[in-house]
């Protein structure tokens, strides 16, 4: 980890917060809890215990690895529906196949990363290739979920593919952290991923002792995943390590630092930076579907019993279940 990175950061645009921006204070720092998706592939819960009024407009993320699987191993989900709300999955080590039931989907590798909109709704399948399946090898990535405002939930449904080598990469002031901008604007860098509601989504590398204080946008709020590695977070340094997350007040930019001394096993400190314009509409979520009413909520699960989300299709290698 990671799959995309460059031999010398100093090459790349240099981001900075403005000497007159306002540190945002960290609020809090949870721990994810470990657990199982799917046919049995192990996620941590990033927002787990977090208060929604923190997280708006994302619903929930998991950590999915980082797991080392021996031939036959690899695992996924079966056939499952979504309505409501986009599902963000990045990939950093290991491949995913992904197939809907309008026709849609893809394979994603090694810093590519896959966005579906899932609007009005339908049928989705998550599993790694035949191939994988049979070799074993590091699987690991991330599956977020935004939220939709109410105007957009049931809209039809889209995929984006970004691959590795169009997100924007920068560098803080000494090259001392490798910034990759996979949707959203940091600093007037624009990542690829086109949002329906206004967030920041950012993998950041950073090497043993660096730090980095970044402009972030007043209207979104600030969470920071740490994948590997330790180090602190805020001006006032609060400690972070793997599978923790850092919620920010209020303010203009936000500061990440890498511990002088890692563990052997991540050399770095690898961070998810999260950022968005809270949508402040009434959730309501239950499984597979994010709406704003009970009443929606029961539509949405009638539509899937009745087929209206769509049909499994007969696909070899898919049609029995995947991730």
């Amino acid at each position: 980890m990671p799959a995309v990175t460059v031999e010398n950061t100093l090459i790349l645009p240099r981001v900075a917060a403005p000497a007159d921006a306002v540190a945002r204070p960290v609020l809090t720092v949870t721990t994810a809890p470990s657990g199982f998706e799917g046919e049995g592939f192990p996620v941590r819960r990033a927002f787990a215990g977090i208060a929604y009024k923190h997280l708006d407009p994302f619903i929930m993320m998991d950590q999915m690895g980082e797991v080392e699987y021996a031939p036959g191993e690899p695992k996924g989900t079966p056939w499952h529906p979504h309505r409501g709300f986009e599902t963000v999955t990045y990939i950093m080590d290991g491949i995913f196949d992904h197939q809907d039931s309008q026709g849609g989907g893809g394979t994603i590798t090694n810093g590519d990363t896959q966005w579906m909109t899932a609007g009005s709704g339908l049928l989705h399948i998550e599993a790694p290739p035949e191939s994988l399946v049979m070799s074993g090898g590091l699987f690991h990535g991330i599956q977020l979920w935004v939220n939709l405002p109410a105007r957009d939930k049931m809209m039809a449904p889209r995929y984006q593919d970004i691959r590795g080598g169009q997100v924007q990469l920068l560098t803080s002031h000494d090259g001392g952290a490798l910034l990759r901008v996979i949707a959203g604007e940091l600093d007037g860098h624009q990542g690829p991923g086109i949002t329906h509601t206004p967030i920041s989504l950012v993998h950041a590398t950073l090497a043993p002792g660096a730090e980095v204080t970044l402009p972030w946008r007043e209207d979104f709020n600030g969470l920071a995943y740490v994948l590997a590695g330790r180090g602190s977070v805020g001006v006032d340094r609060r400690p972070v390590r793997k599978g923790q997350t850092a919620v920010f007040g209020t303010g203009s930019s936000l500061t990440v630092r890498a511990d002088e001394l890692q563990d052997a096993n991540s050399p770095d400190l690898e961070v998810v930076l999260l950022g968005g314009r809270p949508i402040r509409e009434p959730m309501a979520h239950y499984g597979p579907f994010v709406m704003n009413t009970r009443a929606e909520l029961e539509q949405a699960f009638e539509d899937f019993q009745k087929g209206r989300l769509g049909t499994v299709p007969a696909v070899h290698g898919m049609s029995e279940g995947g991730l």
